[in-house]
C-alpha cells in the first residue's frame, strides 16, 4: 500500500485495516485492552494501525500532527462508569477517529470519490453497533469456508464465483426489492464480525412480515429480517 492512499480504494482499504485493529481491540483483547488504559498512567489514546492492529499510546508530539489524533485520555474514564459503558464510550469516539482519518485522506477527492468512498464504508457496521451487538443474527453463525453438508439449490453457484469475498460485486438491496420476485436469485450477505460478504441463494420470501430464508453454498440455510438486512446495508443482489 503507498505511503499516503490517495484513490478510494487505497482509502478504503487503511479504513478497514485500522477499523480491524479498533475492532479487535475492543472484542476479542477488551482485557488486555481495558489493562493498559490505566487510569494512573497521563493522556492516553487508542490507535488502528494500518496493519490491522490496535495500540493505546500517548499523544502525537507534533503541532499539527500528521493525520487527525484519537479521542485524548480513554483511561481516565475508564474506572467512572460500567465496563460497558466506557467500551461504547470508546467506540463511538474510535468510529469518529476513523472516520476524520478517511476524510483528511481524501480531501483531494472530487465530490463523486468522497460519496463512493461514504457508501463503501456505509457497507460496515459502526464500531459502536459492533461491540454493542455482536450477535446480530441469532439463528446461525457466519459458515465456514468449505463447511461440509448437504448442498441445496446449487445452480446458483456454479457460475464461477467466489463463496466468499472482501467486497461485494452486486448492487445493495433496497426496501421496494423486498417481493415474491426475489425468490430464487442470487445474492450476497455482509457478516459485521468477520467483515466478508457470502454468496446465498434466497430460497423463500414473505413480503408481508419481511421475513426471508437464505441457503448458503455451504448448504447451510438461514432466516432474516429483510427490513433490517436493507436498514443497515447488509444484502446485495447479483
Amino acid at each position: 500500500m503507498a505511503d499516503f492512499p490517495k484513490t478510494v480504494e487505497e482509502i478504503f482499504d487503511d479504513f478497514q485495516r485500522r477499523r480491524t485493529g479498533l475492532l479487535k481491540a475492543l472484542t476479542d483483547d477488551l482485557e488486555e485492552l481495558y489493562q493498559q488504559a490505566d487510569p494512573e498512567k497521563d493522556n492516553l489514546c487508542l490507535y488502528g494501525t494500518r496493519e490491522g492492529t490496535w495500540s493505546v499510546e500517548l499523544p502525537a508530539e507534533e503541532v499539527p500532527p500528521e493525520l487527525p489524533e484519537p479521542c485524548l485520555g480513554i483511561n481516565f474514564a475508564r474506572d467512572g462508569m460500567q465496563k460497558r459503558d466506557w467500551v461504547a464510550l470508546v467506540a463511538v469516539h474510535s468510529d469518529s477517529w476513523l472516520l476524520a482519518v478517511a476524510f483528511f485522506y481524501a480531501v483531494k477527492l472530487d465530490a463523486a470519490g468522497r460519496l463512493r468512498l461514504f457508501k463503501l464504508i456505509n457497507q460496515h457496521q459502526t464500531l459502536f453497533e459492533s461491540v454493542s451487538q455482536r450477535n446480530k443474527y441469532k439463528n446461525a453463525a457466519p459458515p465456514a469456508s468449505g463447511t461440509a453438508g448437504p448442498v441445496v439449490k446449487r445452480k446458483k453457484f456454479d457460475e464461477g464465483r467466489p463463496t466468499e469475498s472482501k467486497y461485494p460485486s452486486g448492487r445493495l438491496l433496497k426496501a421496494d426489492d423486498v417481493s415474491p420476485a426475489l425468490k430464487g436469485r442470487a445474492a450476497e450477505l455482509f457478516w459485521p464480525d468477520n467483515q466478508l460478504w457470502y454468496l446465498v441463494e434466497i430460497i423463500s420470501v414473505n413480503a408481508k412480515t419481511k421475513q426471508a430464508k437464505i441457503v448458503y453454498a455451504s448448504g447451510e440455510e438461514e432466516d432474516l429480517d429483510l427490513a433490517e438486512i436493507v436498514r443497515e446495508g447488509h444484502m446485495a443482489l447479483l
